[in-house]
């Protein structure tokens, strides 16, 4: 082909040179143009006019190569199943695809949107592995080749032993001072290191006579025995000067996931109980300071203090009463805190007089404060039925994720049971089993590592908060949330000055299962295997990474 193009190239340079030598300089030019002008009826042709190049694609469809057959044809010709396209059907996780009917949009969203529901094109490369973009030698492969080799100890790699090696020196003395008072080449020297020395092993067979085919075949015999099937490819790859780009085969898209987690909340209680509390979960990173998720609401109330929002809140869908939830974690750390606000239905007042009787009033002392107690299920009451639809800040706390996922992986038993209290110390952490050993350990341990950040392996872990900060009516910003969330990690006197409202709030955490029943997504659909819809469901939670994620998106959202 090369040469064709070539050939041309040079046919048209002669054939311009052979023109320009023929007009250049020389007045025959505009005696040769009226001739040409006046056989084609006075139509001239500039010289200057342009030519339009040779299609090369229509030039190899028009003259195809004449190559002769012969061993080095496969070289040149193009293999015809190199490369073989195949659909493989998408799958769905949901029930319902999210994407919407296409007659409800319009013609170019329709083709968008096309690319969240057609088959994958899998382009299959039968000869990629020949080319020179192919690295088969990657770090995984090496490793699974070293597994189950001998390890290769050296003398100089053994360090010596200090009485073997002063032996070994005093002999060498000794021997050396024998042969230097023996005078070299000399019979007595001849003895000496014919008394010294160690026979050579015999070497049977050797003069018998063998074909060379045979020693061929025993030498062949002794090079496979206990040889790596993959021997060059042990040694690690040179550093390359210049580095070249690495064409992988990718891995059909999917959805991405990060290390999930599971939460239930099983009970809130307080030490009185007047009014409706709503709460909410989320998490939150501290050295990024960003929530990495989304809100998680649940509610706990009993069915008397549902019935008191009755005339504001219509009959609730099943997809609202879900009480678990399963968080993504795509950059695991040991500075995200899983926080937990609550909420009142509002009322007039600022934020620390609601909260006044929830710090003041105890459950023991229930039936001496009877009347105050039934005038403030009045007031509350009277509040529902005004201002039912609205709420306010209320209190919150914050558990630091990692130091309950180590501790909970230490422990031998099934399952753990931890208390998370402010103490004596407002923001310490303290843990609690139920076993025959008591007593209290702290679970402000930090770890370093990417083991210690690994939330797929712990065990299932009891939470019980005891304790919740009254929320700050001046102090409502992601800013204080983030500032409170540092100190929580050491002891600090910001915490020291928060007021707390007793309360017992209990949760499970533990690693999410790889396919979960009953499940929904962040847009409500059910999962796959969702047996009964009227089962409480649990939800996924939308993650919100603390830094990029660099994957396609294969769903409609």
């Amino acid at each position: 082909l090369f040469k064709k193009i070539m050939c041309i190239i040079t046919v048209a340079a002669e054939v311009r040179k052979q023109i320009s030598g023929q007009y250049s300089g020389s007045p025959q030019l505009l005696k040769n143009l009226n001739i040409v002008g006046n056989i084609s009826h006075h139509t001239t042709v500039p010289l200057t006019e342009a030519v339009d190049p040779v299609d090369l694609e229509d030039y190899l469809i028009t003259h195809p190569l004449a190559v002769d057959s012969g061993p080095l044809r496969d070289l040149i010709e193009f293999p015809p199943d190199d490369i073989e396209v195949v659909y493989s059907p998408r799958d769905c996780r949901t029930l319902v695809s999210a994407v919407p009917e296409e007659s409800e949009m319009d013609p170019h969203v329709r083709d968008c949107i096309r690319s969240y529901t057609e088959d994958w094109a899998i382009v299959i490369r039968k000869y990629h592995k020949l080319g020179t973009g192919f690295n088969p030698n990657t770090l995984d492969k090496q490793k699974e080749r070293q597994k189950g080799l001998p390890k290769q100890v050296f003398e100089s790699d053994e360090a010596p032993d200090g009485n073997n090696y002063q032996d070994d020196q005093d002999d060498l003395k000794r021997r050396s001072m024998s042969i230097d008072d023996t005078p070299r080449g000399s019979w007595a020297c001849s003895i000496f290191d014919l008394k010294n020395s160690l026979p050579d092993a015999l070497l049977p067979n050797l003069l018998d006579r063998t074909p060379n085919e045979e020693i061929d075949r025993q030498n062949d015999d002794q090079r496979k025995s206990n040889r790596h099937k993959e021997l060059f490819a042990l040694h690690p790859s040179p550093d390359e000067e210049e580095p070249i780009e690495r064409l992988s085969v990718p891995d059909v898209p999917k959805e991405h996931f990060g290390q999930r987690l599971l939460v239930k909340c099983l009970s809130l209680k307080f030490e009185i109980e007047i009014e409706p509390i709503f709460a909410s979960l989320a998490l939150y990173d501290v050295k990024e300071k960003k929530k990495i998720s989304e809100n998680f609401y649940f509610d706990l109330n009993s069915e008397q203090m549902k019935g008191l929002l009755r005339p504001h809140v219509p009959p609730a869908a099943i997809t609202t009463l879900a009480r678990s939830a399963i968080f993504s974690i795509t950059y695991p750390s040991q500075d995200v805190f899983l926080v937990i606000k609550l909420e009142k239905v509002l009322q007039q007042g600022d934020i620390g007089e609601c909260a006044e009787p929830y710090m003041i009033f105890k459950e023991a002392d229930a039936t001496k404060n009877k009347e105050k107690l039934e005038k403030l299920k009045s007031q509350a009451d009277q509040f529902c039925q005004r201002l039912g639809k609205y709420r306010m800040p209320f209190a919150w706390t914050a558990i630091h994720l990692m130091n309950i996922v180590s501790s909970a992986g230490s422990l031998e038993r099934d399952s753990t049971e931890v208390e998370i209290s402010t103490g004596e110390r407002k923001g310490s952490w303290s843990e609690r089993r139920n076993s025959s050993i008591v007593g209290r350990r702290s679970l402000e341990r930090t770890t370093s590592g990417d083991d210690a950040c690994n939330l797929t392996s712990f065990r299932p872990a009891t939470l019980t908060v005891t304790n919740f900060f009254k929320q700050e009516g001046d102090r409502l910003s992601d800013e204080d949330l983030y500032k409170f969330l540092a100190d929580m990690r050491r002891p600090s006197s910001v915490l020291r000055r928060l007021r707390p409202i007793t309360a017992q709030l209990k949760i499970d955490i533990s690693p999410a299962p790889e396919n979960p029943h009953y499940c929904l997504t962040p847009e409500l659909l059910q999962v796959k295997l969702y047996p009964d819809s009227r089962v409480r469901p649990t939800r996924e939670i939308l993650e919100f990474p603390a830094r990029d994620v660099y994957v396609p998106n294969t769903t409609y959202r």
